[in-house]
């Protein structure tokens, strides 16, 4: 159970698409802006954890067509994600004296945004898939086991990318700046871009 809390702990800090998306709506709507769309990033995950305990992920990867499909919705919504925050940082550029904090959007809007990015993700179902049945006890573990580990891997989660959203608030007076910030969506966009390139090319192999 150790080897896979530290296995899940340095998986989850490898930079992606979470991390991308959750800088991004720190500074847009704050720490609560941040929080929700991580909560929404974790339920996602859950998903597929939950289908991969009780076997649903595998049918999936075994269909080509299925497959193809949820990457493709999932390389759509990463790239218009993308693109949306390279064209916010384009405005923020041309206009450079607005006011830093934007008004919150909806709770609901950052939620789907965390919930949408994993739960489309053909790969985080491949690698709950891969990864869980490495940490099964040597009797098979079964089904309680999948989904206890599924637990650890989303508390893990909740910890890291809390302590993650605090620290982006904590600096938030300087990289809610406008060029600072603009500098920042710049970046952030075109790793989304990135992510959904990658995703696009990710194949069941």
């Amino acid at each position: 159970m150790l080897v896979f809390a530290f296995a899940a702990l340095v998986l989850i800090a490898i930079p992606g698409p979470d991390q991308a998306l959750i800088t991004r709506n720190a500074l847009t709507g704050g720490r609560t802006a941040g929080l929700l769309t991580m909560v929404g990033g974790v339920t996602g995950i859950s998903v597929h954890a939950t289908a991969a305990a009780f076997g649903v992920s595998g049918l999936l990867m075994a269909s080509a067509e299925a497959f193809t499909v949820l990457k493709l919705i999932g390389t759509v919504y990463l790239l218009w994600m993308g693109v949306q925050t390279l064209l916010s940082a384009r405005k923020r550029s041309a206009a450079a004296d607005e006011e830093a904090t934007q008004p919150a959007g909806s709770p609901w809007r950052y939620l789907r945004h965390g919930f949408l990015s994993n739960s489309l993700n053909p790969k985080v179902a491949l690698f709950f898939i891969t990864l869980l049945p490495q940490f099964f006890p040597t009797d098979g573990g079964g089904l309680g086991y999948a989904l206890l580990l599924s637990l650890v891997f989303a508390c893990i989660y909740l910890l890291w990318f809390s302590l993650y959203v605090l620290l982006v608030d904590r600096a938030g007076a300087l990289l809610r700046r406008p060029r600072v910030r603009a500098q920042i969506e710049r970046v952030t966009g075109v790793l989304l871009v990135g992510f959904a390139i990658r995703l696009a090319l990710q194949s069941r192999n």
